[in-house]
């Protein structure tokens, strides 16, 4: 199926990029849009969508799974290239345009789509409101109308969402300029520090990031050469993330990561460092923890993702084990827990693996491949 092309495109990527809505959370005021409009048409799928250049990203839906269609095969780029109000094809099955797509083809199985398109106060569509059937049908006009409704409502929030952003910033500027008027400068200070703070943090896990981490390492390790004290470096890899996105999507996957990250602050003291190294990889430092106390934690930990009662699909994790005791630098200790964490991946997976100076240590005893 061959997507239609904007006349200006240009022009609706700008509009589009205006309200920082693309990849963000589900959000209840969608979703009630979605829901109406199931039920006022009758149908047992609905969609908020917004394109851009490469994909129909889904916003909110229901009835359906797919959390974002490549931008040849999305129907609703037809929707806003036309020039309806409500785009209606009664029967896929029976449209040259979508008789052979692999969702009327096959699952689900789509016969009936009707698109109100996402029109910005300037003339911009970026999306569309859209509702499915698995059979043939027709929208009364008092459908069609309601489906408009919404299609400005859901305007309607992108713009208030906007504005609130607007005034986000607006606030934080005219905060900051009271306080530079007003001298406050130990207030200003605390407003740096959190900023600091926020800057050291992952955002999805609440963990520390990799700045946070890499500071966090070159502590200790210099520590650990004053005092001669060991401690462990444990990398942490979801097993499979790749297929666990492709097959529950994007959110799905967060919400897994956001899991792991819990079950890892639990096993830790107070004074370990747990950080997000990057995607699915999370490391941990153990200060005065030599290579047996380590991998007991490492285990713990892989035995309480194993154990976790997941709602969509096992998830394991695999671990590698690394330890310093004095003059080593920070790029030679993440390249030996790196190195075991290879060595469990390649092993099976879900398993501990320790590299022992430089040979490599199959799993910890008691772990499943």
């Amino acid at each position: 199926m061959t997507s239609p092309v904007s006349p200006d495109e240009a022009t609706r990527m700008k509009a589009l990029d205006v309200y920082q809505i693309m990849d963000t959370p589900a959000e209840q005021a969608y979703d009630d849009v979605v829901k109406l409009a199931a039920a006022i048409c009758d149908v047992p799928i609905a969609m908020v969508s917004l394109l851009d250049t490469e994909r129909q990203w889904v916003k909110a839906r229901v009835g359906l799974k797919v959390s974002q269609i490549p931008i040849q095969d999305a129907f609703c780029s037809h929707a806003i290239a036309s020039e309806m109000e409500v785009m209606e094809v009664r029967d896929m099955a029976n449209d040259p345009r979508f008789a052979n797509h692999a969702f009327v083809i096959g699952e689900p199985g789509i016969r009936f789509y009707a698109g109100a398109p996402l029109v910005t106060p300037s003339g911009v569509k970026l999306g569309t409101v859209c509702v499915i059937d698995r059979v043939p049908r027709a929208l009364d006009s008092r459908s069609k109308a309601a489906l408009l409704a919404l299609s400005r409502q859901v305007v309607s929030l992108l713009e208030l969402r906007h504005t609130e952003a607007k005034l986000r910033s607006m606030a934080v500027t005219q905060q900051l300029r009271q306080l530079q008027l007003e001298g406050y400068q130990k207030q200003l200070e605390s407003v740096n520090e959190l900023l600091r703070q926020q800057a050291m943090l992952d955002p999805l896990t609440g963990l520390n990031n990799r700045r946070a981490f890499d500071d966090a390492l070159c502590e200790e390790l210099a520590r650990t050469e004053r005092t001669g004290a060991p401690m462990a470096l444990i990398f942490v890899d979801v097993d499979r993330f790749k297929e666990f996105n492709d097959q529950f999507g994007h959110i799905a996957g967060d919400q897994a990561l956001q899991q792991v990250a819990s079950v890892l602050l639990a096993q830790a003291r107070p004074y370990d460092q747990v950080a997000r190294y990057g995607g699915e990889e999370l490391v941990l430092i153990l200060p005065d923890t030599g290579r047996g106390a380590g991998m007991a934690v490492a285990e713990r930990i892989r035995l309480a993702i194993e154990d976790f009662a997941w709602p969509r699909f096992p998830i394991t994790v695999s671990v590698g084990v690394a330890v310093a005791t004095d003059s080593w630098t920070g790029v030679g200790l993440l390249d030996r827990a790196d190195r075991a964490l290879y060595q469990a991946k390649r092993t099976g997976r879900n398993c501990v693996v320790f590299l022992d100076d430089e040979e490599d240590v199959g799993p910890a005893a008691g772990a499943l491949v």
